[in-house]
């Protein structure tokens, strides 16, 4: 398993496989004109099994599918077999915003994927348009429906605050996890890509701190489950919940000194640090003729020049790329 100079285990690749979204939330992707990479940019799916398999190879085990939205790949269950059945990985997910997920769930299980978080902002069918843009509650808990029949548990929603839009939300959605055994996780927002997104982030955050005290106000004590850390998300339990409330903080608790992780992007980039503009290019290598090899050097590169972590406070965030191009 390759460390970094900071002597981080790292095994853990995010790819996104595509920028394209079928929403626009307010803080992740503009109405008009976000910059998309033109489509002969994006990565094959040869191209990415390539990159898993020489991942593999140094020691990553863990795998998840972003995007923009992963589903809108019209080769998605290829590429989810293909990652499936590459020798050493122990586990793959995707993270989707569950729009088209009911009728992709059952084959997506079929095809080897493990489990699926899905983004979902609100319960309030009539709040979740302005916010998300484009989809409905609905939709969306069809998808949610699709996946629990087709097994890909557990089920873990994940829920960015937003405040004046959502932040009056949490409770009902930490609810859930007193009937359901599902993880909801509710995540700070981060200053990421130039405009309105990112204005967004610094004049509507919310901490996480803020939304936990507001979930135990009204639900009850909040208990740390013991051992159980799920990526970035710090994990509780409300009292006789089958579920679990996790709290992604990295602005106003940042979890750098335990990152496992690197990102792969649409267009064939390892992003060291989501909250860095720090690329190294792999695409070019690949498709200069480097095969295996080439890539496993490229990425080993990228985990010795990993960042100890972002500089937030200092006023200092990525402004290269908006989040829908780098996965989350």
């Amino acid at each position: 398993m390759p460390r970094d100079r900071f002597e981080r285990e790292i095994d853990y690749l995010r790819i996104s496989v595509t920028d394209r979204c079928n929403l626009r939330c307010t803080y992740c992707m503009p109405l008009d004109g976000p910059v998309l990479a033109p489509e002969p940019e994006v990565l094959t799916a040869e191209e990415i099994a390539l990159v898993v398999r020489a991942a593999v190879s140094v020691g990553f085990r863990k795998f998840r599918l972003t995007g923009g939205e992963p589903l809108l790949r019209a080769d998605i269950l290829d590429i989810v077999r293909s990652v499936a059945r590459t020798d050493g990985v122990r586990d793959i997910a995707l993270t989707t915003n569950g729009i088209l997920l009911d009728r992709l769930a059952r084959p997506l299980r079929e095809a080897g994927l493990k489990r699926v978080n899905v983004h979902v902002d609100t319960l309030d069918a009539e709040k979740l348009p302005r916010l998300m843009r484009w989809g409905s509650l609905e939709q969306i808990q069809r998808g949610i429906d699709a996946a629990v029949d087709a097994g890909l548990g557990p089920i873990k929603l994940n829920v960015v605050v937003v405040r004046g839009e959502n932040d009056d939300d949490v409770v009902r959605l930490a609810r859930l996890t007193l009937e359901k055994d599902w993880h909801v996780r509710f995540i700070e927002l981060m200053p990421l890509g130039p405009g309105e997104c990112a204005r967004v982030a610094r004049e509507q955050f919310v901490s996480n701190q803020t939304v936990k005290a507001r979930i135990e106000r009204e639900l009850g004590r909040l208990t740390p489950v013991p051992g159980h850390r799920s990526d970035e998300s710090r994990n509780w339990r409300l009292e006789g919940a089958p579920g679990i409330v996790g709290f992604i903080s990295p602005v106003s608790e940042p979890y750098c000194g335990t990152c496992n992780r690197m990102r792969l992007t649409a267009d064939g980039k390892f992003h060291l640090c989501l909250l860095n503009d720090d690329e190294l290019d792999v695409k070019a290598a690949i498709r200069g003729g480097g095969g295996e090899a080439a890539v496993r050097d490229i990425l080993l590169t990228a985990v010795r020049e990993k960042p100890t972590g972002h500089h937030l406070d200092q006023g200092v965030s990525t402004s290269s790329r908006r989040m829908h191009a780098l996965g989350g």
